[in-house]
């Protein structure tokens, strides 16, 4: 019986030791792998700002050369870390998984550098192609916007919106949109002063002609048989039901939707202008909305962002003075991190 205890002891320790080992190697291929990750991020970011362009010879084939040679000194690189891991193995069992983690926190550390985030930037415009040209080109409009704006009177607005958040915050919940666009959506349509004005609009959102379909799921929803427009909770209803309607027909692309929110039912709406001329996206319907305000979602989007900084902050960086620019690109804007191919 004494053998017996002791050999079930002898295998919980066994059990134990070898738990512990695959736990090390589970810590050390962790922290490898993010500074591998890192580094190779870097290294095509590098490569796709220095060999940007189109021509085969000058631009493709290096490029082409660049990633042979990053996969070449990735895996010397990961050959050599076998050889050093061995060493370091010899001297005490934990030093591999500490320099591993060691080299992950250098290496999380530097993903946080303005050079690592321009590098990725140049990165996803190659892998992302047109689409991405496109979110860059609309971010720095939206950027350019924004600074164009008055701080002071931008603030102003904003103190006047704290009144409104409750209800556009509720309202973005209920139809799952960016309650930041939402917001925006506001400033720009009503620089959040509600009223009726002379061209037919109505309350915090300007309603004119909202889609029936949305009409309809807001009354729902609320169990009326009409909706007020100057009752702000129906008409935050209202427009957060309009633009879900438009993300949906815009397959999420949020500057698509605020066009066709802002151009309305009318004529068809947006999506019907796209068929016709065979547009699918917003370069390519930009020339056949020549009598529309092509400006609307860059407007919209650039009080969200102003938004999302006076929340974050308590108040209007401007954009010119320091570091602010690189700053605020980071915070990144409202509804452009899911712009979808």
């Amino acid at each position: 019986m004494a053998g017996a205890g002791g050999d079930r002891r002898r295998r919980r320790r066994r059990s134990s030791s070898t738990w512990r080992r695959w736990r090390l190697v589970g810590v050390e291929t962790i922290g490898v792998g993010v500074a591998t990750l890192v580094a190779i991020l870097a290294a095509l970011g590098e490569l796709a700002s220095v060999v940007a362009g189109t021509g085969v010879w000058s631009h493709l084939v290096p490029f082409a050369a660049g990633v042979l040679g990053i996969g070449l000194v990735a895996a010397v690189a990961l050959r050599g870390w076998g050889v050093a891991r061995r060493r370091l193995a010899r001297r005490a069992r934990t030093a591999p998984p500490a320099v591993g983690v060691a080299l992950a926190a250098v290496a999380l550390i530097v993903s946080r550098r303005p050079a690592f985030q321009r590098q990725v930037s140049a990165l996803g415009t190659l892998v992302g192609g047109s689409a991405e040209a496109e979110r860059v080109t609309i971010a720095h409009q939206v950027f350019a916007t924004y600074r164009r704006t008055d701080p002071a009177s931008l603030a102003r607005m904003l103190e006047r919106a704290r009144v409104y958040e409750p209800t556009v915050r509720e309202a973005a919940d209920a139809y799952g949109v960016d309650a930041e666009v939402l917001m925006g959506v506001a400033a720009a349509e009503s620089a959040f002063h509600p009223r009726d004005s002379a061209d037919g609009g109505r309350g915090l959102f300007q309603i004119t002609a909202p889609p029936a379909a949305a009409v309809a799921s807001v009354k729902q929803r609320l169990g009326v048989a009409a909706l007020d427009p100057l009752n702000e909770r129906h008409n935050a209803l209202l427009a957060a039901a309009t633009l879900r309607l438009y993300l949906d027909q815009m397959s999420g692309d949020p500057f698509l939707a605020l066009l066709a929110y802002n151009i309305g039912p009318r004529n068809g709406g947006l999506r019907t202008i796209m068929d016709q001329y065979g547009a699918r996206d917003f370069v390519t319907i930009q020339p056949y909305l020549q009598s529309l305000p092509r400006d609307y979602p860059i407007r919209v989007l650039s009080a969200a962002l102003a938004y999302r900084l006076w929340r974050a902050d308590g108040r209007l960086p401007r954009y010119e003075e320091g570091d602010n620019a690189a700053r605020i690109q980071r915070v990144g804007i409202p509804g452009l991190e899911t712009l979808t191919p």
